[in-house]
């Protein structure tokens, strides 16, 4: 059982007195102290956490109005800008560097009186699916630290369910929220692309790049996507939010048609992951769903799309750290191009080097065309396939992953093992749709994730059937 109480409980009892947000602060610090072999937090920002604390608790007293997250702490995948900490992306080429504003997001957290208490580790610049990419620490699963965390918001994930917190913010650009929610069994929402606003965030693949909650229950996600979503002046991107609000309302799945992905579910998964997986899908028709299987045929080639069309937009996104205007830069550099050089090859890390040079070489001259461009056009049909299918279905189904968390160190000497961790997530953001990873059993004691996607825009829809889903499935 977790500490926390669910978020809209805590912001009752801050509201009415009967919770200090100095103490809801104070012990999610002293939580953090107290786990801190599993390597989640790269930072706290515990002085500036307690001056906010200490001003709700003053505003309550007085008898004002606060926000709808008052007095909640919350932790922040380092890759948000923020104040009260260095701002990393677990990069030693943003080693030292202090944000000269926030995120977007971080501002409507604490517009809502959220508290943010510290900064999450992750895959350095969010190349991974393991955390074990982080140029400071590998963060270790919190059901067996032999194990990795997924990735790559694993430092978010772990610091939930070690309940460091009672959410954490993460990014997702080809699974990166919900493949660390399934190893780590917490909930992990993926929103429809553009429905937050991703300014301030360390940019990874500009056309992907999704920012989302990692929560213990979906109740408590859809809460905190309804203070981050909107439009934003900053973010050209972004979309209308709905009238209505995104908290979960009593839904029912009793006559929704919900298609089992065809090719998730092949003879190429696991027992151990296709057992608990059928069992949840069972349930669902229990409760009255319409299950069906459904086909989209593009999917085994959207993998391989997705690696060529994000190293692209990496390696146009990282050249802006060249050691000249913030960030690490080396000194001993004669000249300007030595200094270029010596920033980015002692700044980076292998992961992002190989980001890319796979992504400078798919762009360039004589390969546009053959890698690049015909990427791209894998991607329409796979948007066109989904279109398709949710015609005939309300919502898609399948695991969320193809595995249980597998050990420490076993993938890193295999970047196309790697890789193909992402197999089960990337698509939804090549279709810039709404997706979730809701816990649905284990496998010798490691859970597992099941992932539920929908139209874009259908972010209530998708809420309210996965938070049934998690009902049926307790």
């Amino acid at each position: 059982m977790s500490q926390w109480l669910p978020i809209d409980d805590i912001v009752e009892q801050v509201q009415a007195g009967k919770l200090r947000a100095v103490d809801l602060v104070e012990q999610a610090l002293q939580t953090i102290e107290a786990t801190a072999e599993f390597d989640a937090v790269i930072a706290t920002t515990a002085d500036r956490a307690r001056q906010r604390a200490a001003e709700i608790d003053a505003r309550v007293d007085r008898g004002e109005t606060v926000g709808s997250l008052a007095g909640v702490p919350f932790i922040a995948k380092d890759n948000f800008l923020t104040f009260g900490s260095e701002t990393t992306a677990a990069s030693n080429i943003l080693k030292g560097f202090e944000a000269p504003y926030q995120a977007t997001a971080i501002e409507r957290l604490e517009e809502a009186g959220a508290i943010c208490v510290a900064k999450a580790n992750l895959d350095a610049f969010a190349h991974g699916s393991s955390t074990e990419n982080s140029d400071f620490m590998t963060t270790k699963n919190p059901h067996d630290p032999t194990k990795v965390p997924g990735g790559s918001s694993g430092g978010s994930a772990a610091a939930v369910v070690l309940d460091m917190a009672p959410f954490a913010l993460g990014t997702d650009t080809g699974g990166s929220i919900r493949l660390p929610a399934s190893f780590c069994g917490a909930v992990g929402y993926k929103p429809t692309y553009g429905l937050v606003s991703r300014s301030g965030v360390v940019a990874m693949a500009s056309s992907t790049d999704v920012v989302g909650p990692l929560t213990r229950t979906v109740a408590d996600s859809a809460i905190v996507l309804d203070v981050l979503a909107g439009v934003d002046p900053l973010d050209s991107t972004t979309i209308e939010r709905d009238d209505d609000c995104y908290q979960v309302s009593t839904a029912s799945l009793k006559g929704m048609r919900i298609g089992i992905i065809k090719e998730y579910m092949d003879e190429s998964l696991s027992d151990e992951i296709r057992q608990p997986i059928t069992a949840a899908i069972e349930k669902m028709r229990q409760a009255g769903a319409i299950i069906e299987e459904v086909s989209l045929p593009s999917l085994p080639l959207a993998l391989a799309c997705y690696y060529i069309i994000c190293p692209a937009e990496v390696s146009s996104n990282l050249s802006r750290y060249d050691g000249q205007r913030y960030g690490f830069s080396d000194t001993e550099a004669n000249d300007l191009f030595s200094s270029y050089a010596g920033s980015r090859s002692k700044g980076f890390g292998k992961e992002a080097k190989r980001r890319i040079m796979i992504g400078t070489y798919v762009l360039s001259s004589g390969y546009y065309d053959a890698y690049y461009k015909k990427a791209q056009t894998v991607r329409t049909k796979l948007i066109k396939e989904y279109e398709a299918a949710f015609k005939d279905f309300d919502l898609l189904v399948g695991p969320t992953a193809p595995t249980p968390a597998f050990a420490i160190g076993s993938h890193t000497a295999d970047p196309l093992q790697m890789y193909l961790t992402d197999i089960m997530t990337v698509a939804a953001n090549l279709a810039g749709i709404p997706a979730i990873s809701i816990p649905a059993g284990s496998s010798d004691g490691l859970p597992v994730g099941l992932q539920l996607m929908a139209p874009q825009r259908a972010d209530r829809t998708l809420l309210a059937a996965a938070a049934k889903t998690e009902e049926i499935l307790r």
